[in-house]
């Protein structure tokens, strides 16, 4: 969420804009004082609803290069919050920014840690901020978006310096590979464009002479100077600022940089205020020094944009799910006509071909019980040739046993022969589904049988069948009467051992479907 509101903090005065789009527009100015304090707190109270920014260029801060063991979570940490309350003590305002692991085999963090340290002159700026409840995204130093301003310009040096003109002062930075490590604000004394000029020539001297001494920079090692000016103050700087063996002065347009950095209104003079804001808005920085407590109504804010943008994500694939299926109720349902359409024309070219036929003799009805009909003689139509295959193998079983008879009938269905002598009448009624076979016949053992062994003989014939579980077995007439009342004696059989002994079986097989 980018703040609409930029707030930028000098010494003397706080600035307020209303950015959009790459275009600044001020919308007031408020004095370093109680009365300042309070008309910026009204200021407040009336865009209470906008997200706000504050880019500070003071003097009380400071900026320290530190390497840390490689450490990890709540370790880390710890550290780091105690080498800044070492190096800030007590300053409320403290931050810190990895610029990477140097390649060694320690591989120690490297650490920018900054502080703004003068908390008596901040601190009502910051309750005015918290008594009316805006949402602050943060607060911002103005050093630290030079780097990205070297970005935006594509200027790529070792070692270089940076001047820059903001409100009353002159802001030097000192820059090695791109990153920041040392920033320093003077006074400007002579805000016109001659004492403009001369005071970047002599910071610049002074600067060079201080890296030098910090042996920083080689004693006789030369150093670019880039200064950002307009163009109706070049031709005074450049008279001012000769470059020397040492230092080596480039001058850019600072119509030319706000073009590149995106910023639509132009400045009108060597200021760089708004060209800083406008970095601030598109591309903040990620060192900031506003606390948890302080940002808390922004990263409010935040989760209510995160949920907004998500619930309308959810309610557009709804949308989009919801057309889909919609259309494709639609083709269902252009379909289903299409489909009813091609079955009216074929019932009706049915019926045109149904009227061609010639009329039949009989209704639909009769027509159809007699098909039916039919199709029950058809399917009674069986063949006795598997039930006689069964008695065939088990009078194998059984050479003893002798046929004489076998009426075979389906279901449903008389036999045309008649009832064999003797055959009893209790044999089961035959299921429709089913074929039926009454098997008729004596035994003959020879003349030395007793009753025993022509009832063993006939139960092996009767065993030889049930061995096939599909075929159902019912006795109807056995070689002998073994009523329970009667008794079975070996001299029963001494008078008619040479006369056969009939039986009677009826054998049941379900028909195949």
């Amino acid at each position: 969420m980018k703040p609409s509101r930029l707030l930028y903090l000098s010494a003397h005065q706080m600035t307020a804009y209303r950015w959009h789009a790459g275009e600044l527009r001020s919308e007031g100015l408020f004095a370093a004082g109680p009365d300042g304090h309070q008309e910026f707190a009204s200021y407040l109270a009336q865009n209470r609803d906008c997200v706000f920014a504050i880019l500070a260029n003071v003097s009380e801060e400071g900026f320290q290069i530190e390497t840390i063991p490689f450490l990890r979570g709540s370790d880390r940490q710890a550290v780091i919050s105690r080498k800044l309350s070492q190096l800030f003590f007590n300053a409320p305002l403290t931050s810190f920014l990895s610029l990477g692991y140097e390649k060694s085999t320690r591989k120690d963090e490297r650490l920018m840690l900054a502080a703004l340290t003068n908390n008596d002159f901040l601190a009502p700026w910051l309750d005015a901020i918290a008594g009316a409840g805006v949402a602050l995204a943060g607060i911002y130093s103005l050093p630290l978006l030079a780097p990205t301003l070297l970005r935006k310009l594509q200027l790529a040096e070792d070692q270089c310096l940076l001047l820059t003109v903001q409100d009353q002062s002159l802001r030097q930075n000192y820059f090695e590979k791109g990153e920041l490590h040392f920033s320093r604000l003077a006074p400007l004394h002579d805000s016109s464009i001659v004492g403009i000029a001369q005071t970047f020539s002599g910071e610049a001297q002074k600067l060079q002479q201080y890296l030098t001494s910090q042996r920083l920079i080689g004693r006789e090692q030369p150093i670019t100077v880039y200064i950002l000016a307009h163009p109706n103050a070049r031709k005074a700087i450049q008279a001012n600022c000769a470059s020397t063996a040492t230092i080596h002065y480039n001058f850019l347009s600072i119509e030319d940089c706000a073009k590149k950095t995106g910023l639509k209104t132009l400045p009108p003079d060597s200021h760089c205020e708004q060209l800083f804001l406008n970095l601030l808005a598109g591309a903040p920085p990620r060192m900031q020094f506003a606390k948890d407590t302080q940002r808390k109504a922004y990263q409010l804010r935040q989760t209510s944009s995160v949920l907004k943008w998500a619930g309308a994500f959810v309610l557009v694939a709804c949308l989009l799910v919801s057309g889909t299926l919609l259309l494709d109720s639609y083709k269902v349902n252009q379909e289903r006509a299409a489909l009813s359409n091609e079955a009216g024309v074929s019932r009706q070219r049915y019926d045109d071909i149904v009227k061609t036929f010639p009329p039949i003799p009989t209704n639909n009805q009769t027509l159809r019980r007699v098909i039916d009909r039919y199709a029950e003689l058809e399917r009674r139509a069986a063949s006795p040739t598997g039930l006689y295959q069964e008695i065939s193998r088990a009078l194998q079983a059984a050479p003893a046993a002798e046929l004489e008879r076998i009426d075979w009938k389906v279901g449903g269905v008389e036999s045309a022969a008649s009832p064999a002598a003797g055959q009893s009448l209790a044999a089961s009624v035959v299921p429709g589904d089913s074929e039926a076979a009454i098997v008729s016949g004596t035994l003959r053992l020879g003349s030395n049988a007793n009753a025993r062994q022509m009832l063993r003989a006939f139960d092996d014939l009767v065993e030889a069948l049930k061995a096939n579980p599909k075929l159902r077995v019912e006795v109807l007439q056995r070689p002998f009467d073994i009523e329970s009342g009667k008794s079975l004696k070996g001299g029963d059989t001494t008078l008619e051992s040479n006369m056969p002994r009939a039986f009677s079986l009826q054998i049941i097989r379900a028909l195949a479907p």
